[in-house]
C-alpha cells in the first residue's frame, strides 16, 4: 500500500470540523437505549460500562494472545465475559466466534469491523461461525427473498476474501440450518413476551414473525455449542448488546443445575449470603461449631441494620441451633430425576440431599460447575456456558453522524469501484481546521475525523507505528487535510482493487460451498415489525 503523503496534495482544509471518529460518536444520539433494529448510535461509550455492564476490553487485553490491532487500538473498547475466551485460546483450548450478518444492503468498511474478528479469533484456533441472518431481514426489515439471496451472496464472497477458512468453519442461512431452528425452538420454551416488551419495546403491532427472530438470533448465539459447551464470543456492536443479555439469561435457564455458594439448609441471595459468609468468618476460630443463632446474634451486634442483614437474621433464628458451614449448592433447575440422581451419585465427599438441591462440602465453585454441566451433558442436556461477546466502535459516516447502508455518501461498500472509493474519502469531512494556517497553529482534531477513523480501523493495517504516526502528524500541525485525504484515498483505492481481485477469486470456492444462495422461499413484502 502507498504511505508516503504525495508532494503535490493541495494545502487545504474542509470548511468545518464535522463527526466524531474518538470516544464518541454522532452528536446527539441516544445514549443509554440500544435497539438492534434502529439507527442510534451511542454518545457516550462508558455510559454503557454503567448502564449495561460492559467491561472495559483494556482490562482484559492483557491476557489476549496476539491482540488484533483494533483491540489494540480500543476500537474494539468492550466485553462482557470475554476472559473465557481469552484463556481457551492462550492456553489451546476449545473455543468459538460466530457473528451473523442481516443482508440489508452491500457489505461496507464498518462491516469489515466483525469480518476481521471472526477471521482473526479463527486464526488463533477458535471454531468460526458466520451467518446470514436472512429470516431476520425478512421479519424485521421487510426485504424481499430475491433482495436477501443478492445481498447474502455479496457478504459472503467479501468475508471469504478478507481470509475465512471455510474448510475450518461453518457458514450457513438462518432459514436453512434445521439445528438452529430446532434449538429456537426448545429457547422458546425460556423466553417471555414480556421480556420482548422490556427488552425491545415489542407490543401488540409487533409480529410474530419478528419475535421469532429474535429466538432464533439466541440460538445462533448458542450453537456452535450443541456439539459441547465451550467460550464462545460474538463480536458485535453495542446496539446489539440486547441480544447478548437475553441469550445469556436463557442458556442460564436451559440448564438442568445452578451452582451457588451456600451456608446453610435454606436459600439466601447474593447480599444476604455476604452477611452470612462475614458472620462465619467472625466466628469460626472463636467455636467448635458455628450455630446459625449465634451468627444471628452476631449480626444484630455488629452489623449496621439494612434489608439484606434483617433478612438473614430473620432466617438465622428460623434455623436455630443448625450448624453454619460454608458448603457449594447445586440448585435443580430443570434437571430429569435420572441427571438428579446422577449428580447425587457423582458428588465426592460429604453431601447433604433435599428434595431441590444437593450440598457439597468438599468441592469449590469451579469443579462444582465442570460436574454440574458434566453430569447435564451426559444426560441429554446442552451444558450451555454463558456465550460472551466484544464491543466495537461505530465507524462514523464520511458524511458525519453514523456510517449507513441506506446512505451510500456515508460510507465506502466493499463492491464500490477503487475510483468511487477514492472519490468518497476525497470528499469526506475531517477534523480539520477552518484553515491552513489554523492547523498548522492548532494541530488537527483526530479524535473528532472520519479520514482518521479510515487509517486507525482499516488503511494503517496492522502497522501501529503508522497509524500513531498519522494521527501525531494531524494534532501537532504538521499533517494538512488536503494531502491526508488524498493518502488515505489512494490507500482506499488499493484496498478496493485488493479486495474485489479476490473476492472474484471467491465466486468459485463460494460455489463449491454447501449453502444455499438462490432461496426458493415466498414471503410477503413490506414491513416486518
Amino acid at each position: 500500500m502507498t504511505r508516503d503523503t504525495p508532494e503535490d496534495a493541495e494545502d487545504t482544509q474542509d470548511d468545518r470540523p464535522v463527526a466524531d471518529g474518538g470516544s464518541d460518536t454522532a452528536a446527539g444520539a441516544d445514549d443509554v437505549a440500544l435497539d438492534p433494529w434502529g439507527s442510534s448510535t451511542v454518545s457516550d461509550y462508558r455510559k454503557l460500562f454503567e448502564e449495561f455492564g460492559i467491561e472495559a476490553f483494556d482490562e482484559v487485553l492483557d491476557e489476549v494472545p496476539n491482540p488484533h490491532y483494533l483491540m489494540r487500538r480500543g476500537v474494539i473498547f468492550g466485553h462482557r465475559d470475554y476472559r473465557p475466551v481469552a484463556r481457551a485460546l492462550r492456553e489451546g483450548e476449545d473455543a468459538a466466534v460466530l457473528s451473523g450478518f442481516m443482508p440489508t444492503g452491500d457489505p461496507h468498511i464498518g462491516h469489515k469491523l466483525v469480518f476481521d474478528e471472526i477471521i482473526w479469533h479463527q486464526e488463533q484456533g477458535a471454531d468460526a461461525y458466520g451467518l446470514i441472518a436472512d429470516l431476520e431481514a425478512h421479519s424485521a426489515r421487510g426485504l424481499s427473498w430475491d433482495e436477501i439471496d443478492d445481498h447474502a451472496r455479496d457478504y459472503l464472497l467479501s468475508l471469504l476474501a478478507l481470509g475465512f477458512d471455510p474448510e475450518a468453519g461453518e457458514l450457513y442461512r438462518q432459514s436453512t440450518n434445521r439445528e438452529v431452528q430446532d434449538l429456537a425452538f426448545e429457547l422458546g420454551s425460556n423466553a417471555r413476551f414480556a421480556e420482548f416488551e422490556g427488552i425491545y419495546g415489542f407490543d401488540g403491532e409487533t409480529s410474530v414473525s419478528h419475535m421469532q427472530s429474535v429466538v432464533t438470533q439466541m440460538a445462533d448465539i448458542l450453537s456452535p455449542q450443541l456439539d459441547e459447551p465451550k467460550p464462545t464470543v460474538i463480536p458485535v456492536g453495542p446496539d446489539q448488546d440486547p441480544h447478548m443479555r437475553l441469550s445469556r439469561d436463557v442458556a442460564a435457564r436451559m440448564r438442568y443445575f445452578k451452582v451457588t455458594e451456600a451456608y446453610a439448609s435454606f436459600e439466601a441471595d447474593d447480599a444476604e449470603r455476604d452477611h452470612l459468609a462475614a458472620a462465619y468468618a467472625a466466628l469460626e476460630d472463636d467455636v467448635e461449631t458455628v450455630r446459625c443463632a449465634d451468627a444471628a446474634d452476631w449480626l444484630d451486634a455488629e452489623m449496621a441494620p439494612d434489608a439484606a442483614r434483617d433478612a438473614a437474621m430473620e432466617k438465622l433464628r428460623a434455623a436455630g441451633a443448625e450448624p453454619l458451614r460454608p458448603r457449594v449448592r447445586f440448585l435443580d433447575r430443570n434437571a430429569t430425576d435420572e441427571a438428579f440422581d446422577a449428580l447425587v451419585e457423582a458428588v465426592p465427599g460429604e453431601k447433604r440431599r433435599y428434595d431441590e438441591h444437593v450440598d457439597a462440602f468438599e468441592m469449590d465453585h469451579e469443579a462444582a460447575e465442570e460436574l454440574a454441566r458434566e453430569v447435564e451433558v451426559d444426560n441429554g442436556g446442552y451444558g450451555f456456558l454463558p456465550p460472551s461477546s466484544i464491543y466495537h466502535r461505530f465507524m462514523t459516516g464520511l458524511t458525519g453522524g453514523k456510517m449507513s447502508s441506506s446512505v451510500p455518501a456515508s460510507h465506502i461498500s466493499l463492491l464500490d469501484d477503487p475510483e468511487d472509493g477514492y472519490d468518497k474519502v476525497q470528499s469526506a469531512t475531517t477534523g480539520g481546521r477552518e484553515t491552513a494556517d489554523l492547523q498548522r497553529e492548532l494541530g488537527g482534531e483526530a479524535d473528532d475525523c472520519p479520514v482518521y477513523e479510515l487509517y486507525a480501523y482499516l488503511l494503517a493495517g496492522d502497522d501501529d507505528e503508522f497509524a500513531t504516526e498519522v494521527y501525531e502528524e494531524c494534532v501537532g500541525g504538521e499533517r494538512l487535510c488536503g494531502g491526508c485525504k488524498e493518502q488515505a484515498a489512494e490507500l482506499m483505492r488499493e484496498f478496493l482493487e485488493d479486495h474485489q481481485e479476490k473476492r472474484a477469486e471467491m465466486e468459485a470456492v463460494l460455489e463449491d460451498l454447501d449453502i444455499d444462495l438462490d432461496s426458493d422461499r415466498r414471503g410477503i413484502p413490506g414491513d416486518g415489525h
